[in-house]
């Protein structure tokens, strides 16, 4: 009795060693990118982190035409930042466009929350690229709106992609970050 209560214990002990193995090679076999606009550095910074902890390549979504403080004015009705949201057609220009989009297999995808949803640069860049057997995953900051509205809005416009749940990272720790990109795998 003894001798197959060991045998079922070793046996579990190598299945589990197995399973983790596993997600460790999944994860090392997985390219990921961090992608992100950022206006004024805080999604810039997150951007970072979340790079770091994904062991991810990085990259910028820049506007042709960079913002400026009055364009970013929400109180003002007639600002570059609030006549692109009101237009649902509006993609301002981006400029350093990848050129190895095809390599990744995981795309983080951040942004400061406008409007209760996502600046339309990043309708820009989801749709400068194919993104067909990714996975897609939108982070954002904001100063008080939440990513429900943003990530359901991304879901509608490009529901044939694969998306993961998103996340608002305003003041994730390290640890955080790390156990949200595990929990992605």
């Amino acid at each position: 009795m003894n001798k197959i209560v060991i045998s079922l214990m070793v046996l579990l002990a190598v299945s589990l060693s197995a399973c983790a193995q596993n997600k460790t090679e999944t994860k090392m076999e997985q390219k990921v990118l961090v992608a992100y606009f950022s206006a004024s550095g805080t999604t810039e910074r997150v951007a970072r982190e979340l790079a770091n902890a994904a062991g991810a390549d990085l990259h910028e979504i820049k506007p042709e035409q960079p913002y400026t403080d009055a364009d970013l004015d929400w109180n003002d009705k007639k600002s570059r930042s609030s006549v692109e949201m009101q237009n649902k057609r509006s993609r301002p220009a981006i400029t350093a466009k990848l050129q190895n989009m095809q390599d990744y297999d995981v795309v983080y995808v951040g942004f400061p929350i406008w409007w209760y949803t996502c600046p339309t640069i990043i309708n820009t860049f989801m749709e400068a690229y194919d993104f067909q057997g990714k996975t897609v995953i939108p982070f954002a900051t904001s100063g008080g709106s939440g990513i429900k509205k943003a990530c359901a809005d991304l879901k509608a416009t490009y529901p044939d992609l694969n998306w993961k749940e998103g996340k608002l990272l305003n003041r994730a720790s390290k640890e955080e970050l790390k156990n949200w990109v595990e929990s992605n795998l």
